[in-house]
């Protein structure tokens, strides 16, 4: 893998005004080169994909990281967003730093599901998706709540380690680091039926348009092993690519950002021309 101190891997933050609000980008990577679309996870923001992306960028992609609304310098109203809301902001930043070109989409849990419906009502601006520790289609119950503490500043440290332990963190990794980096203004908004609910998951689950990798954490809870295929079987083997990574959990970019970028520069090379 090339090397990430590369100065082409060099981040650059732009703010883009963007109708009513502003989006803040990190831009690394060459111009002119495949575009990748980095989206984070619930509460979460694009820092997470520091490492993640600095590999991506060295191997000579162009790599943007949109933060979402109220995260960063982003602003604008999130009360009432939608996953569409979440597209629009990424396929707005893809037009004016990305080339205006056709981009892999890559989704870290909640982010995978802003990557699906951007293949379903924008197809034409994808080229490829990533769904990484993207939950099961029904996921067990008590993840939920582990979501729910991890990222409550309010609790005691040890219950969110705890908590952080168990829905995100495989044994062995530190989870300290995600003690910080929640945004928890944006819970209400992001747990809302609107945000991860419109478009609803039935309309954009049993369709794709691009070709998908499925990228699983080992010890995720989010994906229990049972699951492991059930994307592959209702879109077919010549739609999807599944990929289990040993020693991470729900937090797999931040746990083996190298992993993850290997295994997408890797499945970049397999798609058609």
């Amino acid at each position: 893998m090339a090397d990430p101190t590369d100065s082409t891997a060099a981040p650059v933050n732009v703010l883009l005004p963007h109708g009513d609000h502003t989006l803040q980008v990190t831009v690394e990577g060459p111009e002119g080169a495949l575009p990748i679309i980095l989206m984070p996870s619930s509460q979460r923001d694009a820092s997470d994909y520091d490492e993640c992306a600095a590999f991506l960028a060295a191997a000579g992609h162009r790599v943007l990281r949109p933060w979402p609304r109220g995260m960063g310098a982003s602003n604008g109203p999130i009360e009432g967003v939608t996953l569409t809301t979440f597209v629009d902001d990424a396929v707005f930043a893809l037009q004016q730093l990305g080339g205006a070109r056709p981009a892999i989409w890559l989704g870290h849990a909640f982010g995978h599901y802003v990557a699906r419906v951007a293949d379903l009502t924008q197809a034409q601006w994808v080229r490829g998706v990533v769904v990484a520790a993207a939950a099961a289609h029904t996921f067990p119950g008590n993840a939920t709540k582990t979501l729910a503490i991890a990222s409550d500043p309010r609790r005691p440290e040890a219950e969110r380690l705890a908590a952080l332990r168990e829905g995100f963190f495989a044994p062995g990794n530190d989870p300290r680091p995600w003690l910080l980096g929640w945004y928890p203004h944006a819970q209400t908004p992001y747990r809302s039926s609107a945000a991860g609910a419109l478009p609803e998951k039935a309309a954009w689950w049993p369709v794709a348009h691009a070709p998908i990798l499925d990228l699983q954490a080992a010890d995720d809870p989010w994906r229990p092993p049972q699951t492991r295929n059930e994307l592959r079987d209702v879109l077919g083997n010549d739609k999807v690519t599944v990929q289990l990574i040993e020693g991470a959990s729900h937090a797999l970019p931040c746990e083996q950002p190298r992993a993850v970028a290997q295994a997408v520069i890797d499945w970049i090379r397999t798609l058609p021309a």
